[in-house]
């Protein structure tokens, strides 16, 4: 760690430091970003983009009196940094260690627990509004990326903070990109702007003239007023963020420290809402993360020499890429959609295969779904692939737009339950809970690549209205030998006369299995009933287990509307006299790999056999 960077213990140590050692200090942030990253893995390429515009932010803004909200926030590590937790960097995304995500239980300087795109505005402004209320100084400072323009809440936000007459701030951080390089019109337009920089200097010298010719009386100042609206006008065009009541300025380089310094000390007196138009670059200062900036925006661990990952094996995303690929070959009606996730959720091939089916909506969820129902209503048959985390920013969209409509459209929901790492805002736990409520839904969940592929298949096919697969982050679990997909709603495994009944579905099958053979080396015999089609519940599903003694159900999803909940209630419609127990999610899940957080929630092999093993010694 550099000797600098050693000696910042807060925002205000920044003061103390001239341009030179500011820039040496931009430097060892950077390092020691990649050497942490390269070994807990975490989101690489949009922090190193980052780090002058927040060297800059601190030297001038006090936080945490004045309050800087991040959108998303997987770029905030050179904030954490700088706000006192830099002696636990290293341990970023560890179990007990810092998170990769502002966390306002974590720190003061982090006013806002965030990780889904496009909320930083609307959050800021409800931050500065209570702020004005209760007549606190401090101001308030929304950093948001281009990515997340394209998400509508980020204009619902800007519309009503374009109404102010107070000092509210802006960061457009422009990168080009989200995750993968931005679409539609929005990036376009931005485009157009870095590519007219003499645009915008003409504008500042304009300005500046007008602002400083001397004063002649309030009515002549009043009068210059409304020349400098006319006269703006004649010479350049309004930015869009202009016409929504906001002061433009910009762009400025994102990497010249001594200049945003300097753009922000000015734009903290203006009694108006203004946005500042950053150019950063994505990867900054690491050639590897620079050249290929989408394969480093969320990485595992990697060599820092090469710039190489652990070479990842065949997971469900790609299993579902390949099906979805075939079943397009056949029927040209299938068509692909993603919101600005297309690698990470298995499409890439597929656009290349099929461009003029394959949609990319950039950041917009909302907009996805309603977008999939009326490709329905057009006979198409769309598959939305999406992160269950980010399919919770669409619900009413399936409601009204989807199911309402009666119409065929497919949810290809990837990240379903525990996600590990990236902790509370991105774990996959409540897509069954809510899922479920959505009239005419069917919902499967796969515990293997084969059966994930016939479940896609039997969705677009087999199932009429919307209908959801959903299956999880990564690999497969250990497969029972003995274990042979069907296509049936349910399957039972184990002793038939066994009075204990496991029931689950998804990747918790192959730990039911484990912890079945565990039991049965204990003299414990169990059965265990595997969901395959979790909602609606197949009736002769419960009738197998009504002679059972006991009933444990294991869930890898939220406790409270969840597929447990459910099965209980029509296992009590059905007159059930045994016990049943419930093991499902109580509550948010905190960063920490898949294996800690399995084994934490009593969700492991090894969780299953104890609970069971200790009740019936009892």
């Amino acid at each position: 760690m550099g000797h600098l960077l050693q000696s910042i213990s807060s925002p205000q140590d920044l003061q103390w430091l001239d341009s030179g050692q500011l820039k040496q200090l931009c430097s060892e942030i950077r390092e020691q970003i990649i050497q942490t990253i390269s070994t807990n893995g975490g989101h690489l390429a949009s922090n190193l983009g980052v780090v002058e515009l927040t060297v800059a932010l601190h030297c001038v803004f006090e936080s945490p009196k004045d309050q800087i909200v991040w959108d998303v926030g997987h770029q905030s590590y050179t904030h954490k940094m700088l706000t006192g937790r830099l002696n636990r960097f290293e341990t970023i995304r560890m179990r007990g260690g810092i998170s990769g995500f502002p966390n306002r239980l974590e720190s003061p300087h982090d006013p806002l627990t965030s990780g889904h795109s496009s909320t930083s505005i609307s959050a800021a402004l409800g931050i500065f509004t209570a702020k004005q209320l209760k007549d606190e100084p401090g101001h308030v400072i929304s950093v948001i990326g281009d990515g997340a323009l394209t998400g509508g809440l980020a204009y619902e936000g800007m519309n009503n903070a374009g109404r102010l007459h107070k000092n509210f701030i802006v960061v457009l951080n422009d990168n080009k990109m989200s995750i993968s390089r931005n679409v539609g019109s929005m990036a376009r337009y931005l485009a157009r702007i870095r590519t007219k920089p003499s645009y915008f200097r003409i504008k500042g010298n304009i300005e500046n003239i007008l602002d400083h010719l001397p004063g002649l009386g309030r009515p002549f100042r009043h009068a210059l007023t409304k020349s400098k609206s006319v006269l703006k006008q004649l010479l350049y065009n309004s930015t869009i963020f202009e016409d929504m009541g906001f002061y433009y300025y910009g762009p400025f380089d994102g990497h010249d420290t001594a200049k945003l310094i300097e753009v922000f000390s000015n734009v903290k007196s203006i009694q108006h809402p203004v946005l500042i138009h950053v150019l950063t670059r994505k990867g900054k200062g690491y050639s590897f993360a620079e050249e290929n900036p989408k394969a480093f925006h969320g990485i595992s661990s990697f060599n820092v020499e090469t710039g190489k990952a652990v070479k990842s094996p065949e997971n469900f995303s790609s299993a579902f890429g390949k099906k979805i690929c075939s079943l397009a070959a056949e029927d040209n009606r299938i068509c692909a959609i993603t919101a600005a996730m297309q690698e990470g959720t298995g499409l890439k091939d597929f656009s290349k295969q099929y461009p003029e089916r394959f949609f990319d909506t950039g950041i917009a969820e909302e907009h996805a779904i309603t977008f999939a129902g009326g490709l329905a209503c057009g006979g198409m048959l769309p598959v939305f692939a999406v992160y269950s985390s980010f399919l919770q920013r669409g619900y009413d969209q399936l409601i009204h737009d989807v199911a309402l409509q009666r119409t065929k459209v497919v949810l290809a929901v990837d990240r379903a339950g525990i996600v590990g790492e990236d902790g509370e805002t991105h774990q996959g736990i409540f897509d069954t809970a809510f899922l479920r409520t959505v009239p005419g839904i069917t919902i499967y969940s796969p515990s293997y690549y084969d059966e994930l592929q016939s479940c896609l298949q039997q969705a677009i096919y087999g199932c009429d209205g919307i209908a959801a697969v959903r299956y999880p982050r990564g690999t497969q679990l250990f497969r029972p030998f003995d274990f042979h997909s069907s296509r049936n709603p349910y399957d039972l495994y184990g002793n038939d006369s066994a009075d204990i009944v496991l029931v689950t579905y998804g990747r918790l099958f192959s730990n039911a299995c484990q912890a079945m053979a565990f039991m049965k080396g204990q003299g414990l015999q169990t059965r265990i009933l595997k969901l395959n089609q979790i909602f609606p519940i197949d009736p002769a599903a419960i009738q197998n287990v009504l002679n059972a003694k006991a009933v444990y159900f294991f869930e890898e999803g939220i406790t409270q509307g969840g597929i447990g909940e459910y099965f209980s209630y029509l296992l009590s419609q059905s007159s059930y006299s045994g016990k049943f127990h419930l093991r499902a999610i109580r509550g948010f899940v905190m960063h920490q790999t898949m294996v800690q957080a399995m084994e934490q929630l009593g969700l492991s092999a090894g969780e299953m056999a104890k609970l069971i093993t200790s009740e019936c010694s009892n």
